[in-house]
């Protein structure tokens, strides 16, 4: 691959990242009901794709299905917390049930998806700001370390059959760069050298999240989940790895696992 095909990607890619951080920076400093609304939206966004792209000839299904889902995830703003898992269960079992073949694929996603945001709401409002970039930062940085490594040094797949660009360096890469971030926040969160090790574990939920999504496309034939964001693809192609994470942190919070907050 020559030099200037294999950072093509690089300038789309910066200038849709500067524009979703600006964006994001906006939302995670108001905090409360700004930064619910946005994930919200990223949720009823990433159901929408995830309909289209297992039921392409639906598409009004795909958008009802994601204005319910963001439906179900404002409702959890209102609704005692033992209410919140069975409705966006709900929610995501009722889309399964108009995805004829794929009824698992779309449901167990679907459900993920949810869970993840309504994860990532609740540690904003209920941990903090902190805590929220925490995760961010671990996922960002897990994902430009393996890019940048993964383009530089190459070498062995990590799992060639699913998700055939990543490889070990840059897998490896991304875990160390978590393992900073971890280091990094430990203080200020007053969570010890044990977050260095959690936020390892949270690149890697990250990364399954991204190869997870990639399996789905895989098995369907399709490149991109929308291109709604140039040089990204769609949503779903730049939060899946964010997906994995929150859900991993949320439930280590629910369970008491999160140095600094048990």
């Amino acid at each position: 691959m020559s030099g200037a095909a294999r950072w093509g990607d690089l300038a789309p890619r910066l200038i849709s990242a500067a524009v979703m951080i600006v964006i994001g920076v906006i939302e995670l400093w108001l905090g409360g009901i700004f930064f619910a609304v946005g994930v919200w939206l990223l949720g009823g966004a990433m159901v929408w794709e995830l309909s289209r792209m297992i039921a392409p000839e639906a598409r009004g299904t795909a958008l009802a299905l994601g204005v319910l889902s963001f439906a179900a995830l404002a409702a959890t703003w209102v609704m005692p917390g033992l209410m919140v898992l069975p409705l966006l269960l709900a929610a995501a079992v009722a889309g399964a049930g108009r995805m004829p073949g794929r009824q698992v694929t779309f449901g167990l996603f679907a459900a993920a998806t949810l869970l993840a945001c309504y994860a990532m709401v609740s540690l904003r409002d209920g941990a903090g700001l902190l805590w929220v970039l925490w995760v961010i930062a671990v996922v960002v940085a897990t994902d430009v370390a393996g890019y940048f490594a993964g383009r530089s040094f190459g070498g062995p797949k990590f799992w060639p059959a699913i998700s055939p660009k990543k490889t070990w360096s840059g897998t490896i890469a991304g875990w160390v760069a978590a393992a900073g971030v971890g280091f990094a926040f430990a203080g200020v969160l007053g969570a010890g050298a044990w977050l260095a090790v959690v936020s390892v574990l949270v690149a890697l939920a990250g990364q399954m999240g991204d190869i997870w999504e990639s399996w789905i496309k895989r098995r369907l034939g399709v490149k991109d989940s929308s291109n709604l964001i140039p040089g990204h693809g769609g949503v779903l192609d730049r939060f899946d790895a964010m997906l994995g994470g929150a859900l991993l942190a949320g439930l280590l919070w629910a369970f008491g696992l999160l140095p600094g907050l048990a």
